[in-house]
């Protein structure tokens, strides 16, 4: 679990016209909302709140907000986060209020431990699920759901349902997707194989027409 203080100011006007005027001043409009809470304007600076969020945790940071009456004292998560297209600064935040009591939904990254033997026998891993959905506590938000690969061969596949998350938290799934598959070589020769006869069967059918 990550945690960090955030700096923020009520807002007090509201619409493009304001927001733009924020920006221009070197701030980013954001909302912070959640249950029980009237949706609150505020604004943050943008160092600030990319230092907040600089750990491993990324977004599932658990954010205390600090500064604004209305608002002191919450416990946040960043929700949604606008960019700007080209220069890749903030345009406006929103973060979601947080019951430290009650089990919430969080997106958390996956990352592969060790090297697969299918790796060394030349194949290839594929990461076919960079973040998994779970449900937990917010004092019990994983950094990340690492799965060890070292026993993977070639064509094998870890489902969703093999994964291994710490005491408390739950993946949630409807299907056993696949989280990780290993491929060779040989199945993309043979791949490759298949359409060049294929495509010399075409051919050789157009030539005799």
């Amino acid at each position: 679990m990550a945690q960090a203080e955030l700096n923020v100011e009520i807002r007090e006007n509201t619409g493009k016209g304001a927001a733009r005027q924020l920006r221009a001043a070197g701030l980013v409009p954001a909302v912070v909302y959640g249950k029980d809470m009237e949706p609150t304007a505020i604004t943050v600076e943008p160092k600030a709140l990319e230092q907040a969020i600089a750990s491993d945790a990324g977004w599932n940071t658990l954010l205390t907000l600090k500064g604004a009456p209305a608002v002191e004292g919450k416990v946040v998560v960043l929700k949604d986060l606008d960019l700007h297209a080209i220069r890749r600064t903030m345009v406006c935040a929103d973060f979601h209020a947080i019951d430290l009591q009650k089990k919430v939904n969080f997106m958390v990254p996956v990352h592969t431990v060790g090297t697969s033997i299918g790796e060394k026998e030349g194949g290839t891993l594929q990461l076919i699920r960079h973040e998994l959905e779970v449900v937990c506590l917010p004092t019990a938000i994983p950094q990340s759901i690492e799965i060890e690969v070292a026993a993977l061969t070639i064509g094998d596949v870890v489902h969703v349902n093999e994964v291994v998350v710490p005491e408390g938290v739950e993946i949630l799934h409807d299907v056993n997707f696949t989280v990780i598959t290993v491929k060779g070589h040989k199945e993309e020769v043979e791949e490759t194989e298949e359409g060049e006869e294929a495509a010399e069967g075409v051919e050789a059918v157009a030539a005799a027409e």
